[in-house]
């Protein structure tokens, strides 16, 4: 086993582990830790990749040319970040990449692209201007007890709504709330500011969670 293989087997990072194994395994040519990481992360790829891209098809061309990136580079992977935030930035590189060489490329700061510059909650959930309380809930979101939102229907009904979403909210909101990173690494990724990202995630958090309210309030019934 090389130096660098052993290095990352060895590292300390917290909940990195599994991915740690993957890297070093992958650097020796095993085809098996290729294959896990495909399986873990190809489905996050394309939606980065289709941010970018106006179509499923280009967007799996630019998914297929960052995991040529990734083999090509992992031998010079130093861990400074997670592997899947590197794994995902180098996806945002190679579908901006081809966005250019197609002339289509877009910046991702312009929100204006989602079709979606209303407010995040319907305005009559909060009380009027004049009155006692402006501006604060007239009708304030439901408490939900954990089992209900554990409840296999409810996680599925949210992971519809996500998909449903435009497609820069959606993935600011599987980045956060999917794979787990945080707001410095999504910012990263996707070369946008940390209020653009705070928009987004806040509106697609709000879109999701006005529809599992509803779902709720029937008592889970579709």
């Amino acid at each position: 086993m090389n130096g660098a293989a052993t290095r990352a087997i060895d590292s300390p990072t917290p909940g990195l582990h599994d991915e740690w194994g993957l890297v070093a395994a992958l650097r020796l040519g095993d085809e098996a830790a290729f294959l896990a990481l495909v399986k873990r992360y190809h489905g996050a790829m394309v939606r980065i990749a289709r941010m970018y891209l106006r179509s499923d098809a280009t967007a799996e061309d630019a998914v297929q040319e960052a995991w040529l990136g990734v083999l090509k580079g992992i031998d010079d992977f130093e861990g400074r970040a997670s592997v899947k935030s590197w794994i995902f930035r180098i996806t945002a590189y190679c579908a901006k990449g081809r966005s250019v060489r197609e002339g289509r490329f877009v910046p991702l700061s312009s929100l204006e692209e989602d079709g979606d510059d209303g407010p995040a909650v319907a305005p009559e959930r909060f009380q009027p201007e004049g009155a006692r309380y402006a501006n604060n809930w007239s009708q304030p979101p439901q408490p939900w007890a954990d089992e209900r939102l554990a409840a296999v229907e409810t996680a599925a009904l949210a992971r519809a709504e996500i998909e449903r979403l435009p497609v820069r909210q959606r993935t600011v909101m599987t980045l956060r709330d999917v794979e787990g990173l945080d707001s410095d690494e999504v910012c990263a990724i996707l070369g946008i500011s940390e209020g653009n990202q705070r928009v987004l995630l806040h509106r697609a958090r709000s879109k999701v969670r006005a529809a599992l309210e509803q779902h709720l309030e029937k008592g889970g019934r579709p």
